[in-house]
């Protein structure tokens, strides 16, 4: 059993940047691929990031392609989300999510077993 706790959203102005944090309970954490989400009213749950257990490989949504970055300490049980140049169209509920899958095979949010409770990231423009 994995437990993940997301941190560090809020409300910034369009063109600013957020580092959301999601630190696992255990001592596992380095055996998952870790993913971000995100889900806005209305929508769809949306893959937005997934990075590799040694945090070597990375894959992002076409949507935030250069200009969200993912990273992972394994010593702190943490993956981090740099969120930059950031658009109101970012603005939804994101999720952390822990995977057994490689993460080049977890774009789907039915690759991952675990998942966080959400924390609200709010765009102005």
């Amino acid at each position: 059993q994995v437990q993940l706790v997301e941190s560090g959203g809020g409300l910034v102005q369009a063109g600013g940047s957020l580092r959301l944090s999601c630190t696992a309970s255990g001592r596992t954490f380095g055996t998952y691929a870790m993913g971000w989400f995100r889900q806005a009213p209305g929508k769809d749950r949306e893959f937005v990031a997934a990075i590799s257990r040694a945090g070597i490989n990375r894959y992002y949504g076409d949507s935030v392609k250069g200009r969200f970055t993912a990273s992972r300490d394994n010593a702190k049980n943490t993956v981090y989300l740099q969120m930059d140049n950031l658009k109101s169209e970012d603005t939804a509920v994101y999720y952390c999510a822990a995977s057994m899958k490689a993460a080049q095979n977890a774009r789907g949010s039915g690759d991952y077993d675990y998942w966080g409770q959400g924390t609200q990231v709010t765009v102005s423009s």
